[in-house]
């Protein structure tokens, strides 16, 4: 009815594919379809997901490196580290989609809903052509590494956890330096003993903010309707 996005729109024809395998690749054919049978090789290799990695990244520098960088975070969020050559063009068996039946977030990633079926990724190198002028921009791409990491992952909630726990630590060990500076030295330093309990006190804060950010991932965790197993084959039916 309108433009719902990239991978919007590959959910829905994922959910819409009639055969055992299916292939997404760009429409304006920078993706060669000469470079099918490759990812189909692998397929029968016992593999699940195909990429199509390119030969050589067909953008400027900067963006190369901040698209290299979001694939990165998106393996890690897989939970697959040894895929780092994600791309739009990929093969897959189509069963794979029952692992993300129920998903119904206008927020998506492809790649990640396919991870919840599988481990078994893997890539080729093929040649890709000359992209034309992207929509993927500077600020395109940090949102989308930002949607990567509050959609799909507790990590930032997590981060604060662990801010809030070393900045408690730093408190304490502060104010234990200035009570045994005070019995030792018979002073009490002013700025220390204030340092010390800003420190202690907004360490507990943001350690007491992390725990309740723990509760919230769970809620999250559970909003996203990740399915608990998936099974591949029915044996004995």
């Amino acid at each position: 009815m309108r433009n719902y996005g990239q991978h919007n729109a590959t959910l829905c024809g994922v959910r819409l594919a009639r055969y055992d395998v299916t292939i997404t690749m760009d429409q304006d054919l920078q993706h060669p379809p000469e470079a099918i049978p490759l990812l189909l090789a692998e397929l029968e290799k016992g593999f699940d997901v195909v990429y199509g990695s390119p030969r050589k990244l067909p953008q400027g520098i900067i963006r190369n490196l901040l698209t290299a960088a979001i694939k990165r975070i998106l393996s890690s969020i897989m939970g697959i580290d040894s895929v780092k050559n994600i791309s739009a063009y990929r093969a897959f068996h189509t069963r794979l989609r029952s692992a993300f039946g129920n998903f119904q977030s206008p927020t998506m990633i492809i790649d990640v809903l396919l991870s919840w079926g599988t481990t078994r990724f893997t890539s080729v190198v093929v040649d890709i052509s000359e992209a034309r002028s992207s929509n993927y921009f500077f600020l395109t791409l940090v949102k989308a590494a930002l949607l990567i990491l509050t959609s799909y992952s507790t990590r930032p909630l997590r981060l604060a956890s662990w801010i809030g726990f070393i900045m408690t630590l730093f408190g304490l060990g502060v104010f234990v330096y200035v009570i045994v500076t005070y019995f030792t030295l018979g002073s009490l330093p002013g700025f220390s003993f204030l340092a010390s309990i800003i420190a202690l006190f907004s360490g507990t804060q943001l350690f007491t903010l992390g725990i309740i950010g723990e509760y919230l991932a769970r809620m999250f965790d559970r909003s996203m309707d990740k399915p608990a197993y998936v099974i591949q084959q029915m044996v004995g039916e």
